[in-house]
Order: structure tokens, then sequence, then C-alpha cells
């Protein structure tokens, strides 16, 4: 990549709006205005081919190649170039530090068995895991992708669907047989059913049947309702009550006889998981790599 005096005045305006906190602040130290100084950086990411900074209209954060354009350029403007072609590397390689927020039960049931795999494939990317719940502001907090479950609100971020994992109701022989297995969905008022709290509502998720277009609401109660999904999933192991859970994390303990699904003939309702990240025109590689990985693999635990 050549270097020009352009390259030079869009370096000096990212310095500059990284030491002001603002657009508006660093056009007064400038000397432009706030959209001048908007289309300045505009102009940088796209002569390197990365986001430096992503915007909401209320914060400014710098991603990670803004943040490492800025470190390697800042205390000497004159080594520009080595620091911008090092960051632009960054559009066609996969390589740096992704901080990426994974919902629990994907980053222990799908992701971990393959982490291996992904560090064979991409030796130069390194993750940050963030165990965080399914809501959130990716860029206030810094989140390169998240991988969360549930339907995404309208927004400016950009989704993938990954995968639909059923919803299963099930229990523990412990508890089956201490206090009998219900035959029909609306039986579950006479049991004691654990509660899992919508992070979202802040309410407990309602429970729902579905067999093709039919679908048929149940008023449960229990003695234990909670935000863990593996305090949910243990309890009911132990026999504490009737769970609903995701397939995706309980397969397993269907197979080796720890859980029964208690309505097989009820089995068309589904959640969706989706992999998140602010919206960009150019995402780095490492990004579109790591994106292009979950689907992968999540076509794989599918099948």
């Amino acid at each position: 990549m050549s270097f020009d005096g352009r390259l030079l005045s869009g370096m000096s305006v990212l310095a500059a709006v990284v030491e002001a906190g603002s657009f508006s602040r660093a056009g007064e130290v400038l000397g432009l205005s706030a959209s001048g100084v908007s289309r300045s950086i505009s102009r940088l990411e796209e002569r390197l081919g990365v986001r430096l900074i992503d915007r909401t209209t209320r914060t400014l954060h710098l991603t990670s190649e803004g943040a490492n354009l800025y470190e390697r350029a800042a205390p000497h403007l004159g080594g520009i170039e080595e620091a911008a072609s090092y960051v632009s590397g960054a559009a066609v390689t996969v390589r740096g530090t992704l901080r990426v927020s994974l919902n629990p039960i994907f980053a222990r049931h799908v992701l971990a068995l393959k982490l291996p795999q992904l560090h064979e494939r991409h030796p130069g990317l390194r993750l940050t895991v963030l165990q965080q719940p399914d809501v959130g502001d990716l860029v206030a907090e810094g989140i390169d992708v998240a991988v969360r479950f549930g339907p995404q609100p309208p927004s400016t971020m950009t989704s993938r669907m990954l995968l639909q994992t059923r919803v299963l109701t099930v229990a523990s022989p412990r508890y089956l047989s201490r206090h009998g297995r219900p035959k029909r969905p609306e039986k579950l008022a006479d049991h004691n059913c654990i509660q899992y709290i919508d992070p979202r509502s802040g309410k407990p998720f309602p429970w729902e049947f579905h067999r093709g277009r039919e679908i048929r609401p149940v008023k449960t109660n229990g003695h234990l309702t909670t935000t863990d999904v593996d305090l949910m999933v243990q309890a009911c192991v132990n026999g504490a009550g009737i769970a609903q859970v995701l397939a995706l994390s309980v397969g397993h303990l269907i197979a080796n006889g720890q859980l029964v699904e208690l309505f097989p003939e009820w089995p068309d309702e589904t959640y969706p998981l989706y992999a998140i990240r602010p919206s960009r025109r150019l995402a780095p590689a490492a990004v579109e790599a790591f994106l292009d990985f979950c689907v992968e693999i999540c076509r794989e635990h599918a099948a």
C-alpha cells in the first residue's frame, strides 16, 4: 500500500478522535465539523479495508483493528505507513484477537469440542471468550461477535442463524418414580416445574407445546426459578422437578438415561441460535473466519 498525505491526514484525525473521545470534540481541536471528522474516518477505513470505529448514537468504540492502528501509530505518526499496513492486512489475513460473547450452551456443547480444529485452521487467531446474558450492547462492550439464543430484535447489528434446536420437556427417572409420569401437557399443573427466566423480559419463559400448526400453552409452577441453565439441568437430573430445556444441552443426558423426554408426540417447538456482529461494510477476515467456522460446526452438529 503506497503512502500519501491523505493517509497521514486520516491518521491524524483518528488520533484526535481517540484522544478527544468524540467527533465533535475532535472537530474543535482540528478546526473541522463533526461531519467532516466522520467523513475523514470513513475514507481512512475504506482505504485500509477495515472498520476502525464502531459508532452508535451515544458511544464510539475502537475496533480491535482500530486499537492496533492507534497504538502503533500514535507515538510516532512518522511511522504511520508501517502501522497502517499492519492493520490493513487484517482485511485479508486471519489473525489477531477476537472478543466473542458466547451463550454457555453453545460454548460448552458445540464450540469446545471443535476448538483444536479452529486452531489448526487459523493458528494466528486468538479468542477472548466472555459468557454474558443474551442481551447487551456489543459496541459498548467491545464485542466483535456474539452467539445468542432467541429471536433477535430489529437493530443495526448483522445476524446469521446458526441452527434451530428443539425445546424438550424432561424429567429424571428418579422424579418420575416418585411422582408419576404426566400423560398430557395439561397434567403438568400437578407437578413441580422448574422455571427459567427470559433474560430479555426478566420473567419466566411461558411453557408451550407445538405439534404442526397447533400450539398449546400450559400454565406451570414450581419451587425453583433460575437464570442458571446448569443449575436447572442438574436439579432436573437429581429429581428436583420437570424442566423445559434445549435439546442442544441435554441430548447426551437423554442418551445415557439420566433424563427422559416426556412428550415426544409434541415435537415441533424450536429455539433459534444466532451469530451477531456490529454492522459494518468491511468485516475483518478474522471475524468472517470465525463466523464461517460457527456455521460449519453447527451444521455438523445438526446433522
